[in-house]
């Protein structure tokens, strides 16, 4: 339990962080952009090295980067089936979801040789 504080404290105080600074440029949609994952993210890492140490932070580290690329993927795809094809964001997601699977999967296997 007091794992979950520990994230809880920081994950808001970074996230209020991200708040402050997004809210000083334009546009203001990007303040839930740099919110949460970010913090939350942090908050992981840094438990991670407190109690397991660097060489397990490095691939959490590794796993959060192959997550990312995997998400960017998803939605250029997303945004290209619904400006290109004029598809709903409801088919265009569900419909990608196949493509993120199969990146994350196919990134996690190649990087770190699962």
């Amino acid at each position: 339990m007091n794992e979950i504080a520990i994230r809880f404290v920081v994950g808001g105080v970074v996230v209020s962080a991200f708040a402050l600074i997004s809210d000083l440029f334009k546009p203001k949609t990007f303040a839930g952009l740099f919110g949460a994952a970010p913090s939350v993210a942090l908050a992981s890492l840094g438990l991670i090295v407190v109690r397991q140490g660097k060489e397990i932070a490095a691939t959490e580290a590794r796993s959060m980067v192959i997550g990312a690329v995997a998400l960017m993927l998803y939605a250029m795809l997303i945004s290209y089936v619904m400006f290109r094809y004029q598809r709903s964001a409801l088919t265009a997601s569900l419909s990608a979801l196949v493509v993120w699977a199969a990146a994350a999967v196919g990134l996690w296997y190649a990087v770190l040789g699962a």
